[in-house]
């Protein structure tokens, strides 16, 4: 067999020994990166071991360095998955298919459990609430199929006291085995979802408010007094409510859809405010109903921007009862200020009554004693009887002046209206011209009315008068009517009466009438058309003054070129208790001012006490009595005749007082002579009084109230009343 082979060479790797094949020698060859066989096989077999041998050394050598490698990639990756399963934040749990808890983080221990005295965290479906134990077992079964698996709330039971509700998160691992089949591990991923529920919870409460909100937006919306209505960006109608609907007359299910100017042209110019407000007061405006009518209302607008478009939403409140309610404050204002007004001319003319009332008074008085000494004197005669009627004029035209300015109860009696209109004509036919025509009609079957008779009467003359003046010689028809009626409420309301029954007198002519300027004037004192000479100007003045002491109203109604119309509304309420005024108290046959002889001497025994500040009443007063037979004392000093009456008390029978004196008031006097001698008749005169005073009066102790000027007849009358009804 050697002789086969051919020599070693030291060049050749094949001729080397073993020994120096299996060390690394210094001096090898370098061979190509890929291992070849070193000897071809076809020779000597040693070699091609060797080879063999040196190739696999070299193969064991890189599968060393791929292990090496791989355990490095393996155990970084198995720190990468430490890291990442104990820093999520989230309960991780790795449990076997025999339910024992493998591994957890730290966030499981905390969550399953919060403290040492707790349960061991060493198997997981005790933990799971007995009522979703079932449910959680099929997820383990479900991931072992699939892979993966889900279970959303899942009640734990951590402890007595806490709870958690969960989503549960669950992975199948399969982990390989050296012996026998792979085991089976579930990575657990537990999912705290009380947070969530709560959130959950919040944004169902919000939506469920927000739902409420909606409806009770709609409601205030539905009920609310304005009308509401919501137009798009074409300003098209897309909310219209109920009082909308009311306001326009318009259903909703016609007006949706509508443009705005169908119903408020001009509040659609003013939605061009948008981009420049949130909302704008454009005032009072004129609205169209669905028939055209034009109604005023107030508009405002409210503009909301939100991502699907622009909203602006329309309120619109109606005028009509406010501008009704203005037109009726401004009428009862109006009214108002006409009655102080016309309050404060009574008062006034009642002080210039007083004062000359003093002035007639003293004229008639003297005129009546120079008749009695002038019986011999015919011509003298005749020119006091013409100052006479002069001054009784005068006395006329100063009552007509308190009729006016007096606010105390009239004489009221039962009385048939269509008698006093009777009256009242016979009076008007002595100076009716004979182109007016007089009519009196009655209407319907009247009650008996609790008036005055002669203010009833005066109101009734005054119109009529006045009537005639205002047609003059032109042909006209005067005409008075009576009926019963019950105003309607607005008329009661306007004239400030209450809604009750009343005797409606009417006096209405075909005359030239009045314009609106002079229909807010004729109730002024000493207000007139006429000319100088011709009128007073307080006719229509003491028609109001009457009306008002009666409870009543005037109302006038005129037309230039028309007439006019004057509606006296008198009230019958069901009862009324009136007290009689004590200055119409006289005997039925006054006595004469040249008294018999008997009766002067029977007089003579009274001393009269006469108190006035006017020194020309007094005077006259004195010579009046006097011829009577009385002893008679006047005083001008109300102070004198106190401490005169305090001197002699019992020099005194009678005390007749003024009322209103500078400084002192005839009541002061009434009550301190009373103190002074009780029992001492008084009576109170004046020109002007009221119901107030009247009652203060009588309550002072006064015997009679005389109203200044009176008649001499009258004035005697009283006194010989006062004197004698004691006896």
């Amino acid at each position: 067999m050697s002789d086969s082979h051919p020599p070693a060479s030291a060049d050749d790797p094949d001729s080397l020994p073993l020994l120096a094949l299996l060390e690394p020698a210094a001096g090898l060859p370098s061979w190509p990166g890929t291992i070849r066989p070193l000897v071809p096989e076809d020779q000597d077999p040693l070699q091609a071991l060797v080879a063999e041998l040196r190739n696999y050394q070299r193969e064991l050598e890189i599968q060393n360095e791929v292990l090496n490698y791989s355990q490095a990639v393996a155990e970084s990756a198995s720190e990468r998955f430490e890291a990442l399963f104990a820093s999520i934040p989230l309960p991780l749990l790795v449990i076997d298919e025999h339910d024992m808890v493998v591994q957890v983080n730290a966030m499981a221990h905390a969550a399953f459990q919060p403290s040492e005295n707790d349960r061991l965290l060493i198997s997981f479906l005790p933990f799971v609430h007995a009522q979703d134990a079932q449910r959680v077992q099929q997820v383990f079964a479900q991931a072992a199929e699939q892979g993966r698996a889900l279970a959303h709330e899942v009640l734990f039971d951590i402890t007595d006291q806490i709870q958690l509700c969960c989503d549960l998160h669950v992975a199948c691992l399969n982990i390989p085995q050296q012996n026998g089949a792979p085991s089976r591990q579930f990575l657990c991923a537990v999912v705290n979802q009380g947070p969530l529920l709560a959130e959950r919870r919040a944004l169902q409460e919000r939506n469920q408010q927000l739902h409420a909100s909606e409806r009770r937006l709609e409601s205030v919306i539905n009920s609310a007094l304005d009308a509401i209505m919501c137009v798009d960006q074409s300003q098209c109608i897309t909310v219209f409510n109920p009082t909308a609907a009311a306001l326009f007359l318009c259903s909703p299910s016609d007006a949706l859809g509508s443009p705005l100017n169908r119903f408020l042209p001009d509040a659609s110019r003013a939605l061009s405010f948008a981009p420049l407000t949130t909302q704008a007061i454009l005032g009072e405006m004129t609205g169209l109903t669905s028939n055209g009518r034009e109604i005023p209302v107030e508009v405002s607008v409210s503009f909301e921007r939100h991502h699907s478009g622009d909203t602006t939403t329309v309120f619109a409140r109606d005028l009509t009862s406010r501008k009704k309610a203005e037109a009726q404050r401004n009428a009862l204002e109006s009214q108002l200020r006409e009655s102080h007004k016309m309050q404060a001319l009574g008062t006034m003319a009642g002080g210039i009554a007083h004062d000359f009332n003093n002035i007639v008074g003293a004229i008639l008085g003297n005129v009546e004693l120079a008749k009695a000494d002038s019986l011999d004197n015919p011509a003298a005669l005749e020119s006091l009887r013409e100052i006479e009627k002069a001054g009784r004029r005068a006395r006329d035209l100063v009552r007509q002046i308190l009729t006016f300015a007096r606010n105390d109860k009239p004489e009221r009696r039962p009385l048939q209206v269509h008698e006093v209109m009777q009256d009242a004509a016979r009076l008007l036919r002595v100076s009716l011209p004979p182109a007016i025509e007089l009519q009196i009609e009655q209407l319907s079957p009247l009650p008996l009315l609790m008036a005055d008779p002669t203010q009833v009467e005066q109101a009734l003359f005054n119109l009529c008068s006045n009537a005639m003046q205002a047609m003059g010689e032109a042909r006209g028809c005067i005409q008075m009517q009576a009926q019963l009626l019950r105003p309607e409420r607005q008329v009661c309301e306007r004239l400030g009466l209450t809604w009750c029954n009343y005797i409606l007198l009417t006096v209405q002519d075909n005359g030239p009438g009045m314009d609106e300027a002079t229909q807010q004037r004729i109730f002024e004192p000493f207000f007139t058309t006429k000319a100088v000479g011709q009128g007073t100007g307080l006719g229509l003045a003491v028609v109001h003054g009457v009306m008002r002491t009666h409870g009543g109203a005037v109302d006038v109604f005129s037309t230039p070129g028309l007439g006019s119309r004057f509606n006296l509304y008198f009230p019958l309420p069901e009862s009324e208790v009136l007290l009689e005024p004590l200055a119409h108290h006289t005997t039925a046959a006054a006595p004469h001012l040249a008294p018999a002889a008997h009766e002067a001497h029977a007089n003579a025994s009274c001393h009269v006490m006469y108190v006035d500040d006017d020194q020309a009443l007094v005077f006259l007063v004195q010579r009046l009595l006097r011829r009577r037979g009385y002893v008679v004392s006047g005083f001008t000093d109300p102070h004198e005749a106190v401490q005169a009456l305090r001197d002699q008390p019992q020099d005194f029978d009678l005390v007749v007082t003024d009322y209103n004196m500078p400084g002192y008031s005839g009541l002061d006097l009434v009550v301190e002579a009373l103190e002074i001698r009780p029992g001492l008749p008084i009576a109170l005169a004046s020109g002007y009084v009221t119901a107030e005073i009247e009652h203060a009066a009588l309550t002072a102790g006064a015997k009679a109230l005389i109203y200044k000027p009176n008649d001499v007849e009258e004035l005697c009358a009283t006194v010989h009343r006062l004197l004698h009804e004691r006896d």
